[in-house]
């Protein structure tokens, strides 16, 4: 599926190791204020090479907004945006022209399509929710300029059987951000950590 929504629609494109990963959003209404470095904040938080749980590859990962918006704001017609890929290693995958990876999407894209991008995976690839994450935070803002009160929190609340303590009403908003698995829970996160470094090393 390339395309998500109804209302507020977005459409995305590119590959792993293509020039650009970016999408456009469809349906956003006139006249919203978009402060980019609050999109650029949310890109940050997904930035592979941040830590040892994610990959290592090292990428800007900066937004560049090629229509849809006039002197910060909005002007009703589609986004389009793109995050260009620069730490591309593509003779790293070579071995992989022939052999599919365990647990990933690329067999049974090759087998709906008949094409494969053995490369990173190519469309299969989790470069692919970089545009997910602008189309969010974009949504994110109109959400606000819309409804003033409203409060956007995204945490992991589970990694594998490893859960955070109750229902995530207690926790405080300023711990997401407060170590690299982006869980409030600072106990459940270190165990999250601990596990990912585990299943990441067997």
């Amino acid at each position: 599926m390339n395309t998500f929504g109804n209302i507020y629609r977005l459409t995305t494109f590119g590959e792993s190791h293509g020039p650009a990963v970016g999408g456009i959003i469809d349906g956003m209404p006139a006249g919203i204020d978009i402060d980019l470095d609050a999109v650029q904040h949310q890109l940050d938080r997904r930035r592979p090479g941040q830590s040892t749980i994610v990959t290592a590859r090292d990428e800007k990962d900066r937004v560049k907004i090629l229509s849809g918006m006039f002197d910060g704001k909005t002007t009703g017609t589609p986004i389009g945006f793109i995050v260009e890929n620069g730490d591309q290693h593509s003779s790293d995958y070579e071995n992989m022209r022939h052999t599919f990876r365990p647990s990933h999407a690329d067999y049974t894209y090759a087998g709906k399509y008949g094409v494969r991008d053995h490369r990173g995976g190519g469309r299969s690839s989790a470069r692919e929710t970089i545009a997910r994450v602008v189309g969010g935070a974009v949504a994110m803002q109109a959400l606000r300029a819309l409804y003033p009160d409203m409060c956007i929190s995204v945490y992991t609340s589970r990694v594998g059987d490893i859960c955070m303590r109750g229902d995530g009403i207690w926790y405080a908003p300023s711990l997401i951000d407060s170590n690299d698995v982006r869980c409030p829970d600072r106990a459940a996160a270190d165990a999250m950590r601990s596990l990912i470094l585990d299943v990441k090393g067997a």
